[in-house]
């Protein structure tokens, strides 16, 4: 942890289908009660308005323009916060199910990084330390769980590697 930041996240990933089908329905009606509980978490910080909402007009969480990409960027306080709402809440479940729902993109969706309390990041920010993790792999400018050395729930309560 840096003392005087928080860590920003950001996960991404493309829906198997419109957001009005019903193959992705159960994932849509859960969006609002995961987000709503992710803010009452304590150590939660910011929420980048329209993130998990594919479709809602919010050009700040479009990706590529694509309505049927879902686009997550939250700050919390440490590793620890961030780490308990991923696996020891019901969103664990939903994560579990992510293949139910969305396509195998073939590349890491997931980054991580520190940024100054206070901050709050742009998704244009976000993408391009998903874009440098990506290139480069893990490091101090982007990095995955594996990366985080107070990082201990994923390693024993993560899923797999299967939908990335």
């Amino acid at each position: 942890m840096k003392p005087g930041h928080h860590l920003a996240e950001l996960n991404v990933g493309r829906l198997l289908a419109p957001t009005d089908d019903p193959r992705v329905a159960e994932f849509m009606a859960a969006l609002d009660r995961i987000n709503g509980m992710g803010k009452r978490m304590p150590g939660f910080v910011w929420m980048m308005e329209g993130s998990g909402e594919p479709g809602t007009g919010n050009t700040e969480a479009k990706i590529g323009g694509d309505p049927q990409y879902v686009s997550n960027l939250t700050v919390w306080e440490d590793v620890e916060s961030l780490e308990t709402f991923v696996w020891q809440t019901v969103h664990r479940q939903f994560y579990e199910r992510r293949a139910d729902w969305f396509e195998l993109l073939g590349q890491m969706h997931f980054v991580m990084w520190w940024v100054p309390a206070g901050h709050q990041p742009s998704l244009d920010e976000a993408l391009a330390r998903l874009d440098h993790l990506r290139e480069h792999g893990d490091s101090d400018h982007a990095f995955g769980w594996s990366w985080l050395e107070q990082a201990r729930l994923y390693r024993t309560r993560g899923c797999s590697g299967a939908v990335a």
